[in-house]
């Protein structure tokens, strides 16, 4: 690539068009309104017309209880999505499952039969119920040899059926678990199931103790925030780090970035608004709930948030935004980037998942009301999720670990790899007060006078919004700012929910004694809350997390600080950290050693994936741009002396490129060494790229980005970062 090359695709990214989109109009000739398109593509039993109310019933009947369904149930669901699909395009179905690659996965098949010769469109109750997909080559670590194939899916009944829509066609998705032959999640869904269950019990149980005598069932809810890059495909495609590894492996920083805080919530550019109006609809159509967009941070980066659902559905959704924001990004001659860091030196993205719990009866048990300090249920509730999180902090910093998350944490505006809690200033002097047995007195005034007439008085909050913690209450929910932007956020998801109902179920067994006493439930609830709070009060910190000096105080309190993929992993194999999940029955021991075991090989691939594409590129780019601009300095140089004229410039260039050029191969080849060494203990392997070969890398990368601001931009052959983060 030459420099024509770049500036041919500078000058097509900064002539396209935004796309025209337009929502389809109604009988009347107006666009249709969201409420009327809303939901189209999806199929929710519960819904159908063309189920019977009984057979519905039913059903959900067999969900609740936990057992399966009757065939001829079965066959009523599949006879009536097969209906509406086939009314709707669809020509083939798939079940939709989420593997151990952190993606989707489908196998397509036709609706189309043979019946006595006659050409049919069927789905069978078996075919809905259980499919066989060829399971030998979704990661197992290790946990069973290439030659045992058989796996199998199975319908997730309380995730809602979708078409997926193609150029020539659509699909119906049977949202699916993925187990082994011998019963073991091969999947995300699965242990996340289990999860949801395991802690509705123990919610339920918490608010029966706790007078609510009405609550059935407690639903784990959740809203996925996703934060992404958007650059133009132009650029994508001339790089190959961003096509290879999702990230740029060097690249020398804009003098103009972020520093001016001018594109969080700014103006949202026409081609990127043109691309977040035709996802909404899209999303929308799939009955993904989509609420809010806007820029983010950090030039060229946006972000995504929906409205809560029940966290099942939440996961699949959001593997659901994923898929479909590249599909669209491309009708508008983009490229979304979902790598939690694929520029160095600014802004990374996260995956905000906002997680809560509610009853059958809507109540949010993380809703505290106008009076907290009153609301013993809730104190006891916030004191239990702060305590789950001290004691299994080592297996959510697992649950967020990755590749891509361990360039983001600790770096802009990212919470560090320290796991702890932000309450905020009135929830902390409410603890404190229960703590040293005082009352609490509200000072705040919780109406704000602007003063000024024009405008309204602000209601304020009980607590601010702390944007460096990791685990953040936020009002009526707790967000969890750490998972990574390309993260499935069930497995984060089963081990929050693993955590606090391993806590809640301790809490019920201690509420059951106190009140066996013949004390009264508020009494029970105000020791719990004080027992709780004052055994996690090192986990709550509600300064700024970004700071030196917390990682320091953090160290003190003795708080775990695992700052690598390897380090948290590790974790896995030490029994004291996943033997809650085993007893709780989220996962078996085998479960455990086989993800610790993907995970682990993933982190390695990864790694020796962008090692190797780095020494490549700067054997195919970088080094050549520098010989390429040496060659022009030393016919100066030699013209110059010809006539006797100075060249001290030129000499000076051509020895500090000639260094730079020296250097990069020299780390190239030793970080090649490296990768061909013996590597048969995969842990201390990982912790060694982590410590050694991705020091190097990043040396390596300093000086390509030195090299790149030594080299004119006529001699160097890849789009740059002024290129990818401001040119659309």
């Amino acid at each position: 690539m030459t420099d024509s090359t770049v500036s041919a695709l500078r000058n097509k990214a900064t002539s396209r068009t935004p796309r025209h989109f337009e929502i389809p109009k109604d009988n009347r000739g107006l666009p249709k309104r969201v409420s009327d398109y809303y939901g189209e593509l999806t199929f929710d039993f519960k819904k159908s017309e063309d189920i019977s109310d009984s057979t519905k019933r039913e059903i959900v009947k067999a969900i609740e209880a936990g057992h399966g369904i009757k065939k001829d149930h079965a066959e009523a669901v599949a006879k009536a999505v097969t209906d509406w699909a086939v009314k709707n395009g669809a020509t083939h179905f798939c079940h939709w499952f989420q593997p151990l690659t952190g993606g989707t996965a489908e196998k397509h098949d036709a609706f189309f039969q043979l019946k006595d010769g006659r050409p049919i469109e069927r789905l069978s109750a078996s075919q809905l119920m259980q499919g066989e997909p060829d399971a030998s080559s979704f990661p197992n670590g290790g946990s069973r040899s290439t030659f045992e194939a058989r796996g199998y899916t199975t319908w997730d009944l309380t995730s809602p059926m979708f078409l997926m829509e193609s150029t020539n066609g659509r699909t119906l998705c049977i949202p699916t678990a993925f187990v082994s032959y011998n019963g073991d999640a091969l999947d995300v869904k699965t242990p996340l199931l289990r999860s949801i269950s395991k802690l509705s019990e123990a919610a339920t149980k918490f608010m029966n103790l706790s007078g609510h005598k009405e609550t059935t069932s407690v639903h784990t809810t959740c809203g996925a925030e996703q934060e992404y890059f958007l650059i133009d495909k132009a650029f994508y495609y001339a790089r190959p780090d961003l096509l290879m590894t999702g990230r740029t492996l060097f690249g020398a920083l804009t003098t103009r970035n972020q520093q001016l805080e001018d594109h969080y919530f700014g103006l949202i550019p026409d081609r990127v608004l043109a691309f977040m109006q035709e996802l909404d609809f899209e999303l929308h159509r799939l009955g993904i709930p989509a609420k809010t967009r806007h820029n983010e941070v950090a030039p060229a980066q946006f972000e995504l948030a929906p409205i809560f659902s029940e966290a099942n559905v939440a996961a699949d959704n959001n593997q659901m935004v994923m898929t479909t924001m590249r599909r669209i990004a491309e009708k508008h001659d983009m490229m979304v980037l979902l790598h939690e860091k694929p520029f160095a030196g600014i802004n990374g993205s996260g995956k905000h998942v906002n997680w809560s719990m509610s009853d059958n009866n809507g109540l949010n048990l993380l809703e505290p009301g106008s009076e907290p300090q009153s609301n013993l249920r809730f104190l006891a509730t916030i004191a239990i999720i702060v305590k789950a999180l001290h004691r299994h902090s080592k297996a959510l910093r697992m649950a967020i670990s990755g590749a891509g998350n361990d360039h983001r944490l600790g770096a802009n505006e990212a919470p560090p790899s320290i796991i702890s809690a932000y309450l905020g200033d009135t929830l902390g002097h409410i603890f404190q007060a229960i703590a040293e047995e005082k009352t609490f007195s509200p000072t705040m005034n919780q109406v704000m006078d602007l003063g000024t007439s024009q405008l309204a008085h602000l209601l304020k909050d009980n607590t601010d919004r702390n944007r460096t913690s990791p685990f953040a209450f936020t009002g009526n929910k707790f967000e969890f700012r750490a998972v990574g932007s390309s993260h499935a956020i069930g497995f984060p998801m089963t081990i929050l929910n693993a955590a606090v109902t391993d806590v809640m179920n301790e809490a019920n067994a201690y509420l059951e004694s106190e009140l066996s006493k013949g004390i009264t439930v508020d009494q029970a609830l105000t020791a719990l809350t004080k027992k709780l709070a004052s055994e996690s009060q090192v986990a709550v910190f509600n300064g700024d997390g970004y700071s030196k000096e917390w990682v320091e105080e953090a160290k003190r309190r003795g708080l775990p600080n695992l700052r690598t993929t390897p380090e948290a992993l590790k974790t896995m194999t030490e029994k004291e950290t996943y033997q809650f999940l085993v007893e709780l029955g989220i996962f078996k021991a085998e479960e455990i050693d086989t993800r610790y075991n993907v995970l682990l090989e993933r982190y390695i691939k990864i790694r020796e994936i962008e090692l190797e594409t780095q020494i490549d590129m700067i054997h195919q780019f970088v080094i050549p741009s520098g010989l390429e601009y040496k060659k022009v300095l030393a016919d100066i140089i030699k013209d110059q002396q010809v006539i006797g004229v100075s060249s001290q410039f030129e000499m000076e260039a051509y020895k500090k490129v000639t260094a730079k050029i020296d250097e990069i191969h020299a780390l190239s080849q030793s970080l090649a060494k490296e990768l061909n060494g013996d590597h048969s203990d995969h842990q201390k392997y990982a912790e060694k790229i982590a410590s050694e070969l991705m020091t190097t890398s990043t040396t390596m990368a300093t000086v390509c980005n030195e090299l790149e601001e030594l080299i004119p931009n006529q001699f160097y052959s890849l789009p740059k970062y002024y290129d990818m983060l401001f040119l659309r």
